[in-house]
């Protein structure tokens, strides 16, 4: 039977989204405008979220964890997807690359459960106002978020070392802009079989679950919406779930969008387009959607701004 030739991996080549070089800067310019506006928005929400009293509530709370996630993952993979586009060859040590697919896997499996947890939020809002400080007490929300934290990092480190105890062929070069999980796979030589049944058990696992709390939430929510006598009662909960609506039909879109893809349609291009939109575009349109249809995010941004010019004035 002919062996592989296995080798100890020190080091790995990040092919990047192009080879052509005629892209290489529009592209750079394109996704740097890309990773500054997400992440100035998404640290202008954590520090909003944080300084003003009046956001000072579950909802908030978990906008601020949102955002936090958000800028977690794209600094996981922007500042290295952007070395690509300026240097020969973008290459990324096996530690920082494990590091890299581990923390990447970890921020995205928590944004899962928190936009659940959103979900849950604005049900007990709209469908239980009288009780909502109570079931959503602080001590409630910082349980739920540790949780989802302590999960995720279980998960991803789990994931991590079990690929990176694979054997590894000579071959290091990985089609993707950051250290995916399924491109790296596709260099190992051992039997890849109960890891690749792993990664699709957890996959499956989270975005179903935490997909049924949000769905759940919503249909309760709009029974509840459509049994209120008042127009305006109404129009105040639909604008209560407006903004979060549209980061979950955004978020979950793109991740069915993806699965739901024929196994002969998918190949590591069309996993690239996908990756970027939801490594880069989403996190750069959650605060802005945030900011655009929520009220009170709208006026404490312009509280915070007049306090500053205050103090430079």
């Amino acid at each position: 039977m002919e062996k592989h030739n296995l080798t100890v991996m020190n080091e790995f080549i990040l092919m990047g989204i192009t080879r052509s070089p005629e892209l290489q800067a529009p592209l750079f310019g394109l996704f740097f405008i890309i990773y500054m506006v997400s992440l100035v928005g998404n640290l202008g929400m954590v520090i909003l979220t944080t300084v003003d009293s009046r956001l000072q509530t579950s909802m908030y709370f978990f906008l601020k964890n949102l955002a936090l996630t958000d800028l977690g993952y794209s600094t996981t993979v922007g500042p290295k997807m952007l070395v690509s586009f300026v240097v020969d060859e973008n290459t990324i040590s096996c530690y920082f690359c494990a590091t890299q697919g581990a923390t990447y896997i970890m921020f995205i499996i928590s944004e899962f459960f928190i936009l659940s947890a959103m979900s849950y939020d604005r049900y007990v809002a709209i469908c239980n106002p009288l009780l909502y400080t109570v079931i959503m007490s602080q001590r409630v929300c910082r349980v739920l978020m540790a949780i989802s934290y302590l999960y995720s990092t279980f998960v991803s480190l789990l994931i991590t070392v079990k690929i990176f105890n694979l054997s590894f062929c000579g071959y290091n070069v990985i089609h993707h802009f950051y250290c995916d999980s399924i491109p790296l796979l596709s260099l190992v030589c051992s039997d890849t079989h109960e890891v690749k049944l792993m990664i699709m058990t957890f996959s499956v696992i989270n975005l179903s679950s935490s997909l049924l709390i949000v769905l759940v939430s919503y249909l309760l929510i709009l029974v509840s919406i459509l049994r209120m006598n008042s127009a305006e009662g109404r129009h105040k909960a639909f604008s209560t779930c407006g903004s979060h609506l549209t980061v979950v039909t955004v978020f979950y879109g793109t991740l069915i969008f993806t699965y739901v893809q024929p196994r002969s349609s998918h190949s590591f291009d069309t996993d690239k387009v996908v990756s970027i939109f939801y490594t880069l575009i989403i996190p750069m349109l959650n605060p802005l959607i945030y900011s655009l249809r929520n009220k009170d995010v709208k006026y404490a941004l312009h509280r915070l701004w007049r306090k500053l010019c205050n103090i430079l004035s």
